[in-house]
């Protein structure tokens, strides 16, 4: 009776080719091989891998760039496939980097559990409101910084634009400049003046067209993915894309409300130097949480009626505190710049012509 070996991948991703790494179940190393970054090559690597025995487990680096196309196929294979992030980099240091101890290590990390997230699969209507938020963030951005360009072109023109678009809204600014029709005459800076602003406020138009069938689209897949995400109150189109695309089209693969927060960057982890005690150890949030979603207000819980419109005063410092080095006191120039010149020498303390 034959024994069937367990094999463990290991993939280091790149733009145009992948190394694989295969171990065994004890982690013996069986082959290290570079195949092609294309659906032909991710034939042949799974192949490669199947040569040595049954795959239990893969372990992708990179799979929402380099290695999502890799991730998607082991996925419609039935490959278990986990996500690893990047080598440690003390351990890295003592092993050395390169593609074939980058393809091993993350073998290594899906034999020990070290890796263990299920990458997202990428390909529902979850991917498709990421698309088109990246579309829609971009359009915008642009739309503003067109939109500045266009003001500021008004202000410093000549005095016959000046006075034409003076105290005009957004709205009526762009529709009458993207309606004018600019004639050589005798100023030539203002005819140029005139066709650029024409220019920036017909393109405004058109990035308003594209953003309002992106809002469209978003809307309607939406509404069929999660509509009950957008019956909570507070909940709109955008905050629901949003939460949804931080989830993925697999949110099966989040266990608890613990990975959830930690997902979303709100999971704070303790800061302790070890002498402070747990009841008041400070808390931070890991740099490795991206905070997709950390901006977006719970609906559960509303903001308070009349919030203070200024921070609280700061508490008044000890001597000890206002002592500060020599390069710490430079870096402080706020009291001096509030200084009166008839108390600057009393703050200085002696008079520095006469030291």
């Amino acid at each position: 009776m034959s024994i069937v070996r367990t094999v463990i991948g290991g993939v280091d991703t790149h733009a145009d080719f992948h190394v694989a790494a295969a171990i065994d179940g004890n982690g013996a190393m069986l082959g290290v091989e570079s195949f092609p970054a294309d659906a032909a090559g991710y034939e042949e690597l799974l192949g490669w891998l199947v040569s040595f025995g049954a795959v239990s487990l893969v372990g992708v680096e990179g799979t929402g760039s380099w290695g999502v196309g890799l991730a998607r196929f082991l996925h419609d294979q039935e490959v278990e496939t986990v996500e690893v992030d990047r080598p440690n980099r003390q351990k890295r240091r003592k092993v050395g980097k390169s593609d074939p101890i980058d393809a091993e290590a993350a073998a290594r990390a899906a034999l020990s559990g070290e890796a263990s997230v299920t990458p997202k699969t990428r390909n529902g209507a979850v991917e498709q409101m990421r698309v088109l938020l990246v579309a829609r963030r971009s359009a915008r951005q642009q739309r503003i910084q067109t939109l500045n360009q266009l003001r500021h072109l008004v202000f410093c023109g000549p005095e016959p634009i000046r006075v034409r678009f003076k105290d005009r809204y957004q709205t009526g600014l762009v529709t009458e400049a993207a309606k004018m029709r600019p004639r050589n005459g005798s100023d030539p800076v203002t005819f140029t003046t005139n066709t650029v602003i024409r220019s920036l406020a017909r393109r405004i138009q058109g990035l308003n067209t594209e953003m309002a069938s992106i809002d469209q689209m978003l809307s309607d897949l939406v509404a069929a993915t999660a509509p009950s995400l957008l019956a909570l109150h507070g909940v709109g189109v955008d905050s629901a894309a949003s939460l949804l695309v931080t989830a993925g089209d697999n949110p099966d693969r989040l266990t608890s409300e613990g990975s959830w927060a930690h997902l979303c960057g709100v999971a704070p982890l303790p800061a302790s130097t070890g002498k402070t005690p747990p009841s008041t150890q400070p808390r931070r949030r890991p740099s490795s949480q991206r905070g997709a979603v950390s901006h977006r207000v719970d609906p559960d819980v509303q903001p308070p009626r009349n919030p203070p419109l200024r921070d609280p005063s700061p508490r008044p410092r000890t001597q000890h505190h206002r002592d500060h080095a020599q390069p710490e006191t430079l870096r402080r120039p706020p009291r001096l710049q509030t200084a009166t010149p008839s108390g600057l020498r009393s703050w200085v303390g002696s008079d520095p012509i006469s030291g």
